[in-house]
């Protein structure tokens, strides 16, 4: 007799009942910022495409010409048998962009965090202090792990040392955050915790997967921005996003690319990426150097739209990156606001609990270099017509 799943029916039924169901949309070819879902064409704005890049010319080609000549895929794990030139020659476009000694490229930027960090502890005498905001992958990495747990106000320098401070007799201190946060679109003060890091001895893990492509100068990421080169030993980043292909980065020294290749079981016991995302990724960085152009325009797209819906009235939360929520509050509000877009041919999905507090649902809305403004303008015109309705302005 088969197990009994009626807990799972439960489940749903809650979840059904609580607007809190997902139920993804199909996407019926590429990634762009008009593309078609379930058949019409629609303003893409829950991607995180941020610079255009997943349909680049030189990206795809990249990726067919290293299909054609190495095969579909490497065959094993890297560790053994499954490393290939065009992976070195990848994360060495990667360190040198981001302006590290050293990068090693992971299957995904959750893979990255949940194989590195239970690396860097051991056990109760050393101690995690995490933003209380921080992503999932980073929560799931830190629970793998024996250490001591704190966790300190979002963005909160003052709680950030006096957690330090409480800890100061552990062994091994480190410090994890998000670079910019997803769910908000705010940044983390890196400048401020790299400095109560050296004052107290503790190493810092930042997730900068939605500032790789977005921060920094051409792109360079929060290290940059901040200009904290050679003082955060371990930065989190991903391809997936701004850089519109796929896998995860660790940047940071020869010694902290060594440790992660050598104990990262995530790593370790992962196939190699395909030949044609590897020549892909780097592909992606040498746009992204020598066509700054991108850059510049999701910016100015993040600025016009951003300012365009506080002009109206609408509440963005924190947001000071292309991550431009739209604050509802309820999760029947968002889900509502989300499902109206929808239906006038925008895609920007509600954001609702255990992703964001109860009463914080949002419909997150993400820009990107690929957006004209008429498209942000056809939104906006839309976004006008709806706030009243939903009482959102």
């Amino acid at each position: 007799m088969p197990g009994d799943l009626s807990w799972m029916q439960a489940r749903h039924d809650e979840l059904a009942a609580g607007s809190l169901l997902w139920e993804p949309p199909t996407l019926e070819g590429p990634n762009r910022p008009r593309c078609t879902m379930e058949g019409r064409e629609t303003i893409m704005l829950s991607a995180n495409n941020y610079l255009n890049l997943t349909t680049h010319p030189k990206v795809v080609e990249a990726s067919i010409a290293a299909t054609q000549a190495y095969g579909a895929g490497s065959g094993s794990v890297r560790a053994i048998a499954g490393t290939m030139d065009l992976h070195l020659e990848a994360e060495r476009a990667v360190a040198a962009f981001k302006g590290a000694e050293a990068a090693l490229i992971y299957s995904a930027g959750y893979t990255a965090n949940v194989g590195l960090i239970p690396t860097l502890v051991e056990g109760p005498q050393d101690v995690i202090i995490s933003d209380a905001l921080n992503h999932g992958s980073i929560i799931d990495g830190v629970r793998l792990t024996k250490a001591s747990r704190a966790v300190y106000a979002h963005n909160d320098m003052g709680e950030l040392e006096a957690v330090l401070k409480q800890h100061e007799g552990a062994d091994r201190k480190l410090i994890i955050t998000d670079g910019v946060f997803s769910m908000d679109g705010d940044i983390a003060p890196l400048d401020d915790i790299v400095h109560l890091a050296e004052e107290h001895h503790a190493m810092i893990l930042v997730d900068d997967c939605h500032g790789e492509g977005v921060l920094g100068e051409g792109g360079r990421g929060i290290v940059d921005h901040f200009n904290v080169h050679g003082r955060v030993e371990f930065e989190i980043g991903s391809f997936s996003k701004a850089l519109g292909v796929q896998g995860g980065i660790m940047a940071g020294s020869e010694l902290s690319r060594s440790h992660a290749l050598n104990h990262s079981r995530s790593w370790l016991l992962s196939g190699s990426q395909p030949p044609g995302v590897a020549a892909a990724q780097k592909a992606a960085i040498d746009v992204l150097i020598d066509e700054p152009e991108h850059h510049r325009r999701l910016w100015e797209n993040t600025g016009y739209f951003r300012g365009e819906l506080q002009s109206m009235g609408f509440d963005t939360g924190l947001s000071e990156t292309p991550i431009v929520p739209i604050m509802c509050g309820p999760s029947s509000t968002a889900k509502a606001l989300s499902s109206a877009l929808g239906a006038e041919g925008v895609m920007a999905g509600a954001i609702v609990f255990p992703m964001v507090a109860r009463d914080a649902a949002r419909v997150r809305t993400q820009m990107s270099a690929g957006l004209t403004k008429d498209d942000l303008d056809e939104v906006l015109r839309v976004m006008e017509r709806l706030g009243p309705q939903l009482g959102l302005i």
